[in-house]
């Protein structure tokens, strides 16, 4: 019996990276899930895991479809322990900004899979990335942009914001929001064939 595959994101992003390399879902769904965590000892990188699996979970409760594997994922980014926020304000976009401008910070993306049996299988990727340091003519010009709308860190790497960009250092797709690599070894490893295949019209 062939396996479905389903999207806990409706991320065009994620999407647009799983079809790079001919994997297309047969199902986008919206986990909708309150993504807030209010205990201050949990560290970012902790929070993508708990986030990513709360999400597969949820989708997994409205759908409940047989044979199918859920993919789930969240993506933040951080300097230090402090959590660059998704901006939903300008305010809060130029804080963002302000925050990254001229210095290092991580970003963690959380890659969860519920497989057909039940069993969620989790990985972390860590990437560090530095900003240039950014003029006020540059941060005000990107605010008009309104590029950074609800993205992790207020930024999208292939975006207008990629100019900041001075160095990187691991997965590109994982900024992106989904590393391709550990996740199609996820897929893999759980009996989904990730190979090129054209999509169906």
């Amino acid at each position: 019996m062939t396996l479905k595959l389903i999207l806990a994101s409706k991320s065009p992003r994620r999407k647009d990276l799983l079809e790079q390399i001919g994997v297309f879902p047969d199902l986008i769904a919206d986990s909708n899930i309150n993504e807030s965590i209010d205990d201050p000892k949990i560290l970012p990188k902790q929070k993508a895991i708990i986030i990513a699996k709360r999400k597969a979970e949820a989708v997994y409760e409205k759908s409940k479809i047989e044979n199918s594997i859920i993919l789930a994922a969240d993506t933040i980014v951080a300097v230090g322990r402090r959590i660059v926020e998704k901006p939903n304000h300008e305010d809060d976009a130029v804080r963002a900004l302000q925050l990254l401008s001229g210095r290092n910070h991580r970003v963690y993306t959380a890659v969860c899979l519920r497989d057909q049996h039940g069993k969620y299988i989790s990985r972390l990727v860590e990437t560090r990335v530095k900003f240039k340091r950014l003029s006020d003519e540059e941060m005000g010009s990107y605010i008009l942009s309104k590029e950074w709308y609800d993205k992790a860190g207020g930024y999208a790497i292939q975006g207008i914001a990629g100019s900041f960009v001075i160095k990187i250092i691991g997965s590109y797709s994982s900024v992106v929001g989904l590393p391709l690599y550990q996740t199609s070894n996820l897929l893999n490893g759980v009996g989904y064939d990730v190979k090129y295949r054209r999509k169906e019209k």
